[in-house]
């Protein structure tokens, strides 16, 4: 024992020597930094808000809508300005303000936050009726609140847009990047999407930064809004990266649309596996050539053949 109390000690020192290094990530002031549990609770609490008659905080025991609303906003922007007060010294404009300014900074941002929830919610809704509309598997609409990770995912990102909007520093990123971590869905919060968004499945969808999404699109698993190249790094900062896909757009699974200039036309249809780096017109319908399937039975006899299709296309029934 006494042995392993001396390893102990010296790996103590050996790690508080190493944090003396200057290094991005030997920062160890933890009162300056956004709470991600705190983030992510408040992330929680807005979706109560969101959607008041399907999630319910046990901690509450209130009786009536109203108040029940009540102790959750309070409780959201008590959480909010606080974060904001943290994270607002990584904007420029606040690194060296006083603490007075910041605050005040920060309750404006919240309130004015707050104030878009009437938007936010007007959105969901459609977004809701959206995955109604078009997924024949969903029994119901509750079905689709309590688990399609796709409504989830746009919910947390509208709410993490108006955020954006406001130059929040890092707490919109912390949001979508928590819908993310539980959906496999990477929506980043700059994204402006439009109405009546619907994500199907939903697992390994990219949406970058400056993705413009226009009304009534729906997208598959597996697709990429992202850009074309980032070996600019922060130099390509602040520039339209990300493709724009405009109203009444459907890309089916596995997609890649890369390019800032790249623009997906109206009611353009793009196939699953299309890799594209320039527009496309408006009702364009966009598929890869179909691969030809080939089997080697060796010195086996195939099953009898049934046929697949209109084209003649003959496959074997196995």
């Amino acid at each position: 024992m006494h042995k392993l109390e001396n390893e102990v000690t010296r790996l103590i020192e050996d790690i508080m020597t190493d944090y003396d290094s200057g290094r991005d990530i030997d920062t160890v002031n933890s009162f300056d930094h956004p709470k991600k549990e705190v983030v992510i609770e408040i992330v929680d609490k807005l979706r109560n808000i969101i959607f008041p008659g399907f999630f319910k905080n046990s901690a509450y025991r209130i009786y009536t809508v109203r108040n029940n609303m009540t102790m959750l906003l309070e409780d959201v922007l008590y959480n909010l300005i606080k974060q904001i007060t943290i994270v607002l010294p990584y904007d420029p404009m606040f690194g060296n303000a006083d603490e007075s300014d910041i605050t005040a900074e920060a309750e404006r941002r919240a309130i004015a936050f707050l104030n878009t929830i009437p938007k936010i919610r007007e959105y969901v809704n459609t977004d809701l009726q959206a995955a109604f509309d078009g997924d024949p598997a969903a029994f119901n609409k509750d079905e689709i609140i309590f688990s399609y990770p796709g409504l989830f995912a746009i919910m947390v990102n509208r709410i993490a847009h108006e955020l954006y909007l406001l130059n929040v520093p890092l707490i919109p990123r912390m949001m979508t990047e928590y819908a993310h971590s539980v959906t496999g869905i990477d929506i980043h919060p700059g994204a402006t999407i439009g109405k009546y968004f619907f994500i199907d499945h939903g697992t390994g969808i990219v949406v970058g930064e400056t993705t413009v999404i226009g009304d009534n699109v729906k997208i598959y698993q597996g697709v990429t809004l992202g850009a074309l190249s980032t070996r600019g790094g922060q130099k390509l900062k602040n520039k339209k990266r990300h493709p724009t896909i405009e109203d009444n757009v459907t890309i089916y699974s596995g997609a890649s649309i890369l390019g800032g200039e790249t623009v997906v036309g109206r009611n353009a249809v793009i196939g699953g596996n299309a890799f594209i780096t320039s527009s496309i017109p408006e009702g364009a319908k966009v598929s890869i050539k179909n691969q030809e399937l080939s089997y080697n039975y060796g010195t086996s006899r195939p099953a009898e053949r049934t046929e697949f299709d209109q084209d003649e296309t003959w496959y074997y029934n196995i």
